[in-house]
């Protein structure tokens, strides 16, 4: 839990690199209609009243632009080198203007500024226990603070007078449909979360439910929650990896764990899906997405939400996705429904109430850092998911 110190430390100074980061820096918020920004001297490096304003307080901003590029960007928010009121307005600015802040140059030598990924949070079986730990285990008491009754973590689907809680309701209805769940199919879940959606296949439609997880947190707390509910003859958690499972289910069902693969893994992932579906089956996945031109240029970048949020992780495209399904199974999408415009309003209230409840989580153990973290990772996505950059689909996945 606590901070990250190493964030906040003052990072090394680099003058030539520092003034080259101002200049791009200063290029790039010229041309944001959606911005304004002061600079550290209190000059107005880009000047549009009305607009979300951020406020550069430090020449340390800089410094670690010049030294790590967009992980420094998201550490200077977390160090106090810049702030504002208004996080996902600034960061909606900068997600709207995302093609044309970087000089086509530079994007083209991305390769050679940009960190790796570490070797270590490769998804290996164990290296996905690992990855997964540093973020689902963090507390089971973090995630009751800001999420709804549910205890969902995934894109709500909203109607007007939903309640977040009636949006991911509205959800798992949805991805029931979806997988054509009927009474006594035994469904596969792969990625429990904290048990809603397996609760609701096997309370609402009769099913009975095989769920698994790595996240030792999310496995206890799921098989108490099923317990409580009177279905534990019909609900089965289990702490489990996909490629750990035997035997053939009716349905399979995944709701936002695809992203944790990481690349290298999807074809290992649908050839187990695939193996574990019975004949005549069919599968309901939800992923969030990104443009396929994006996630080509970006599938490679060790990025600030890589070393901080989600280790190991790699948004698809729907062709990355589809290619991966053709090359590792007989499964083929039938179906799609996007769903990404009722992601913004999903994250802005999981901020919302991650805010109004900063008293109980820092009484966890949390401290200012996390916080400033954790304002960042939820207004960021958001931005990300209102400037189209983001997408979100469910898809129906059989053999033809």
């Amino acid at each position: 839990m606590g901070g990250l110190t190493l964030a906040a430390a003052p990072p090394r100074r680099a003058p030539v690199r520092s003034r080259i980061a101002r200049a791009l820096f200063e290029r790039a918020v010229s041309r944001l209609e959606q911005l304004e920004v002061i600079g550290p001297d209190g000059d107005l490096l880009r000047c549009n009243p009305g607009a979300p304003r951020m406020e550069i307080t430090s020449e340390r901003f800089f410094d670690r632009l010049g030294r790590d590029g967009k992980i420094g960007f998201g550490e200077a928010y977390m160090a106090g080198d810049w702030r504002t009121a208004d996080l996902p307005g600034v960061l909606l600015a900068f997600a709207t203007g995302l093609t044309s802040l970087i000089p086509a140059p530079f994007q083209r030598l991305r390769a050679l500024y940009e960190p790796s990924h570490p070797v270590h949070e490769a998804n290996t079986q164990a290296g996905a226990r690992r990855n997964i730990q540093r973020h689902y285990d963090l507390s089971n008491e973090l995630f009751g603070l800001f999420l709804d009754e549910t205890m969902t973590y995934s894109c709500a689907i909203f109607e007007p007078g939903d309640s977040l809680a009636d949006a991911q309701r509205r959800k798992y209805r949805a991805m029931a449909d979806l997988a054509r769940l009927e009474p006594g199919h035994h469904v596969l879940e792969i990625g429990t979360g904290w048990g809603g959606m397996a609760i609701h296949a096997a309370s609402e439609i009769g099913c009975r439910v095989t769920t698994i997880t790595i996240s030792e947190q999310q496995h206890d707390f799921a098989r108490r929650r099923v317990a409580r509910a009177g279905l534990a003859d019909r609900v089965e958690v289990l702490l489990r990896d996909y490629r750990e499972m035997e035997g053939r289910f009716d349905r399979i069902v995944s709701i936002e764990m695809f992203e944790a693969l990481g690349e290298e893994y999807w074809p290992v992932f649908f050839a187990a899906c695939d193996r574990l579906l019975a004949p005549g089956g069919r599968m309901a996945l939800q992923t969030i997405t990104m443009p396929h031109d994006r996630h080509r240029a970006s599938r490679r970048s060790y990025t600030w939400m890589h070393k901080y949020i989600f280790p190991g992780g790699l948004i698809p495209s729907e062709q990355a996705l589809d290619a991966a399904l053709r090359k590792a199974s007989s499964l083929r999408a039938v179906e799609r429904r996007q769903i990404g415009q009722h992601y913004g309003p999903t994250l802005h209230a999981w901020r919302d109430r991650f805010l109004a409840r900063w008293g109980d989580v820092r009484a966890l153990g949390f401290d200012d850092g996390f916080r400033r973290m954790w304002e960042f990772y939820l207004a960021y996505c958001e931005a990300g998911f209102r400037a189209g950059a983001l997408g979100d689909v469910q898809l129906a996945l059989e053999r033809p």
